[in-house]
């Protein structure tokens, strides 16, 4: 009798689910990516408004203390500052002037004298503050400032916690708007002076901007976090001459320098506001721009934006603005779309009346312009400010840009200007000095679509999630495909040699082929590696053009792509057109995907912004290559327009082009400029931007390796 023959058991539902996902991949990465795109686009309509997560900062709980004294010694001020600056340009006296004043406050002077870091390009020095003896090699002796310092000891604190407010000032030459920006800062400074509520010690930094406001804030967090006990001048002696100047005032601030340990010293740094005013004449009120963007896409907590722009709007009536790609509030497909959206809305409202779904039209157009200049300015992972130097110490910072309306100065408003923006500032920092740990409730990881709205991470994720979900379902079925193939080659070839030696035969050359893939894929990251390390040696000879360095950088990648060819054989050798390696493209295409979903989730963590940009451009390029062979092979209007879509996806990719499109359609377009290219990324490695590796050792390899596999023989 016949033993019933044992079913074979059903694989578990994840198998079966992976299975059926990787055999309708075409499907599935039509659908993700179309839902991508459309989640990136709906985020504007998804966006909630902010609100306060820590109960102890109570914005605007307390009454304003800056009175009409504190304003009047403030305005008199910035008198003496303009009638200093039409004078003489020195600015030891200006600097001497501001000690006095601070001094006739009781607070604490100090001096900082800084050489700022040279804008130049370490390979060492991503994702790291640079310590005290890498600072030393890379001073720049051709600029010097001396920043002055304030500081008001709380009366109820401790010392172990402090809040910095910074003003930058251009000593030799200051305008109307600098002196504003200290008188600002002077009555705030001025009223916590005298306050018995405060709990944490104030910093007032009057930062030197002659050698750039970033520079000389960055050189005071340096010092104020790596304190060197000799003095500047012993520790700097061997870098730098020791600065000489012409003007007695500032040979005394000189001498009180060398004199004693003028650097001052707080406690933790809980908050920062960076105050600038700017004279851009704003037609109708006086208006307030915040800028929160730190290296590498950093944000500070979301807390601190909502008490400022809670104050700005409902304590002191000014009109809170942040950056936006102004470009989209003209762009004809986003009105059309907020259109579409708007009309949605109100069908889905008559409906259900419980839906809340579309906006406005025009909230529309505005909410993406914000969201799309918030992804811009985080994917360049450059700071948009001097509260980006303090991000990079863990410190909430943010940057308040003021800026009048044009009669509020030329008709003697300037007390009235001065006493909205301190008691702004004193509103901001009361809120921070009712908190006993750091900012911690809120989000750190967030996007804005305008002063009072913003998406969370775990919205806007989901947009990337969708848009790289596609490459590993279509890199297994790639390599499922493949070894579909091999598996009928050696079934045809069974009947020859024994069937074991065939087996050994196959999986060794199966192995080896998969091995081979994987080779040229990692050659040419090695090669991506190379090509972004190549502007260290390259900025050595400073007395070369942009052009010639953008030539020269050139130059040396093809040199290097075409080393690997002589000595450990081109990975871009054409295959044989025999039947057993037609498909060999596709087991370097799934290698190219896999290294693709690799770098755009590690780049995620450390700048999403900069990874959502990428996987706009790459996923398509990716997923959509296939040999021009192929389809014009054979012929038909789909192949044709398969191979012209990878064509124009092979020219977007290459960063070059990809970065004069972008300026065409979200900048003002002027020309092609090569050398505005090179200053790009110059740019981008001089702040040590992520951004810069994950072009060079990320997206240019895939790029180069879709073209290989496009052009494939």
């Amino acid at each position: 009798m016949a033993e019933p023959e044992t079913s074979k058991p059903k694989p578990r539902p994840i198998v079966r689910l992976g299975t059926l996902l990787i055999s309708h991949s075409v499907l599935v990465s039509v659908v993700c990516c179309v839902a991508g795109v459309l989640a990136l686009l709906l985020l504007p309509i998804l966006a909630k408004n902010t609100y306060i997560s820590e109960n102890a900062l109570m914005p605007g709980s307390a009454s304003p203390m800056l009175s009409n004294l504190d304003v009047s010694d403030a305005n008199r001020l910035v008198n003496d500052l303009s009638e200093l600056s039409s004078r003489s340009n020195d600015a030891g006296i200006v600097q001497r002037l501001i000690g006095r004043y601070i001094s006739d406050l009781g607070g604490e002077v100090g001096y900082h004298q800084f050489h700022p870091d040279s804008s130049r390009f370490h390979p060492l020095h991503f994702f790291s503050v640079p310590d005290t003896g890498i600072v030393q090699e890379n001073i720049n002796c051709s600029c010097h400032g001396i920043s002055v310092t304030g500081i008001v000891r709380a009366p109820r604190g401790d010392g172990k916690e402090a809040i910095v407010l910074v003003t930058p000032y251009n000593y030799t030459n200051a305008g109307s708007a600098d002196h504003l920006s200290l008188g600002i800062a002077y009555s705030v400074f001025s009223l916590l002076s005298q306050v018995t509520w405060l709990a944490k010690d104030i910093i007032w930094l009057i930062a030197d901007s002659q050698c750039g406001e970033y520079a000389s804030v960055a050189a005071w967090l340096r010092d104020y976090h790596s304190p060197t006990f000799s003095g500047f001048h012993a520790n700097n002696s061997h870098t730098c001459d020791v600065i000489t100047t012409h003007h007695d005032v500032k040979e005394n601030v000189a001498k009180d320098m060398s004199s004693r340990d003028s650097f001052i010293r707080a406690g933790t740094m809980a908050a920062a506001l960076v105050v600038k005013v700017v004279d851009r004449n704003e037609p109708f009120e006086d208006s307030l721009g915040v800028y929160a963007e730190a290296s590498n896409g950093q944000m500070p907590n979301l807390d601190l934006i909502n008490i400022v722009n809670y104050l700005a709007v409902h304590r002191q009536g000014l009109r809170v603005k942040v950056r936006k790609l102004f470009s989209l509030l003209d762009t004809k497909w986003v009105s059309f779309l907020a259109e579409v959206l708007e009309s949605l809305g109100s069908i889905a409202r008559r409906l259900n009346p419980q839906w809340k779904f579309g906006i406005p039209a025009a909230d529309y157009v505005d909410g993406t312009a914000t969201l799309f200049g918030s992804l811009y300015h985080q994917a360049l992972g450059v700071p948009t400010g001097p509260h980006g130097a303090f991000r990079d110490y863990q410190v909430d910072a943010v940057t308040l840009e003021f800026s009048p309306r044009h009669y509020s100065i030329s008709k003697g408003r300037t007390k009235d200007f001065i006493l909205r923006g301190g008691r702004l500032i004193e509103g901001v920092i009361r809120s921070v000095n009712n908190l006993l740990e750091k900012f911690h409730q809120s989000f750190f990881l967030y996007l804005l679509t305008s002063p009072s709205k913003f998406v969370s991470v775990g919205v806007y994720m989901i947009a990337f999630a969708l848009l790289v979900a596609p490459l590993p379902v279509a890199a297994a079925s790639l390599y499922a495909e493949a070894n579909c193939l091999d598996t009928s080659l050696d079934d045809a070839k069974s009947f020859s040699p024994p069937a074991a030696t065939v087996n050994e035969l196959v999986i060794s050359e199966r192995s080896w082929r998969w091995i081979k893939a994987v080779k040229k894929v990692l050659i040419v990251h090695l090669w991506g590696t190379t090509v972004s390390l190549l502007p260290y040696f390259i900025s050595q000879t400073p007395s070369l053009t942009p052009i010639t360095k953008l030539a020269v950088w050139g130059l040396f990648s093809v040199v290097c792509l075409l080393f690997p060819y002589f000595l450990l054989g081109s990975p871009f050798a054409g295959v044989s057109g025999t039947e057993e390696y037609k498909h060999e493209w596709a087991l370097l295409k799934s290698a190219t995907i896999s290294a693709a979903f690799i770098g755009l989730g590690l780049m995620s963590v450390i700048n999403f912004a900069a990874a959502e940009f990428g996987a706009l451009l790459m996923v398509p390029m990716c997923l959509m290559v296939q040999p021009l062979k192929l389809d014009l092979r054979a012929r038909t209007l789909k192949n044709l327009a398969r191979a012209a879509v990878n064509l124009v996806l092979a020219i977007v990719g290459l960063p070059p082009a990809t970065y004069y499109i972008l300026k065409c359609t979200f900048g003002s377009f002027d020309g092609i400029n090569i050398e505005d290219f090179w200053w790009w990324v110059e740019s981008l490695w001089s702040w040590n931007s992520a951004t810069y590796l994950f072009l060079g050792m990320v997206h240019l390899p895939c790029w180069l390796l879709c073209v290989q596999i496009l052009l494939h023989s």
